[in-house]
């Protein structure tokens, strides 16, 4: 053990670092059933825990965590049409800020409205980037560039106006995935349903594969759904399972042959494109955004660039090995990996 590292335990025993998780309200933290950044944030914090680090989430009053708990807002928004977003968030997002002194550092995870405070308090934030939802938000993360800290969830969601100190893959709790080796006969369709994620599509390539597919998803948009998604649902070969929580998901994505992810849009992460594969499942996904960086082509599923592709790749996917699609997972895509991520960054930003 050289002396540096001695110097390090040392410091480490006298020293525990208190972090703040800033988590989205839309939902709880973490989510029953669909809230993607609620879940990011939710595994970071409880990642943090288990190294030992102090932890104080910040979110709604009904969220779970193994850390402390701090609240403005007792439900999420989304799950209370009494309740005002804009005016909760602003609550919510002060109600951390007000308390900032008590931190070694700030973990947001709430987009672009925190950074509004980063220049009236000492304490360091950093901001992971989930994805940019217009254009129109880049003034602001362009403002506060140089007294803040930003990491991105892959490697093409970076726009080539800010600077970032890293690029954390999200990661996820393998304990909550049943790896299978033998899945059952149907395609899956797992996420909100809205144009960009492709839901409609999906049925295209299963009705051309003469697959059945399973749809599971919160319904984003409702015209889109009762337009595009409805009139081929029969509960034969177009099965709709409404929004599916935990448990259900778990079962959906380890049973298919394969998850469907034809989406045309930039999409910046893809937690279900990870989830899949930590079920053993392979994923067909259109040649966009970060899928190059999720899924190994030819071993892990098959990035392809129309629904024609995607036919002849549903009949090519028994030739993959399922064992393949969870070890990549677990390499890549774990809270492990995702925490020594993290504290890198924690640590460079504190200079310790």
């Amino acid at each position: 053990m050289t002396l540096l590292t001695i110097v390090l335990k040392i410091h480490e025993n006298h020293y525990r670092m208190k972090v703040a998780i800033l988590a989205p309200i839309a939902w709880r933290t973490p989510p029953r059933k669909y809230g993607p950044w609620e879940q990011v944030a939710s595994n970071i914090a409880e990642g943090l825990v288990e190294k030992g680090i102090d932890v104080t989430l910040f979110a709604t009053g009904d969220s779970i965590t193994k850390g402390k708990l701090e609240y403005i807002c007792e439900n999420a928004y989304a799950e209370n049409s009494e309740l005002d977003p804009k005016v909760w968030e602003s609550l919510h997002i002060s109600h951390l800020m007000e308390r900032a002194d008590k931190f070694d550092l700030i973990h947001n995870n709430y987009d672009f409205l925190p950074l509004s405070y980063s220049r009236l308090i000492s304490t360091p934030i950093v901001t992971t980037i989930h994805g940019f939802s217009s254009p129109k938000i880049l003034p602001v993360y362009k403002k506060y560039n140089k007294n803040t800290s930003y990491v991105s969830i892959s490697n093409s969601d970076r726009s080539p106006e800010l600077d970032y100190l890293a690029t954390v893959y999200n990661g996820i709790d393998a304990k909550s995935f049943t790896f299978r080796q033998n899945p059952d006969e149907y395609l899956l369709y797992f996420g909100r349903i809205h144009p960009e994620k492709g839901t409609y599509e999906s049925i295209q390539i299963a009705k051309q594969s003469h697959k059945k597919l399973i749809i599971s998803g919160l319904i984003q948009d409702q015209q889109y759904f009762d337009d595009k998604v409805k009139p081929f649902i029969n509960n034969d070969d177009i099965i709709y399972t409404g929004n599916s929580g935990p448990a259900e998901r778990n079962k959906l994505l380890g049973g298919a042959i394969a998850l469907l992810h034809p989406i045309s849009f930039e999409e910046p992460f893809g937690l279900s494109v990870v989830e899949a594969m930590f079920c053993g499942t392979p994923v067909i996904a259109f040649n966009r955004g970060s899928m190059p960086e999720l899924i190994l082509h030819s071993k892990t599923g098959f990035i392809v660039k129309s629904i024609d592709e995607a036919v002849v790749a549903v009949q090519d996917v028994n030739q993959l090995n399922r064992r393949d699609c969870y070890e990549w997972a677990v390499s890549k895509f774990t809270i492990q990996k995702m925490i020594e991520g993290y504290l890198k960054v924690y640590r460079e930003i504190l200079s310790i």
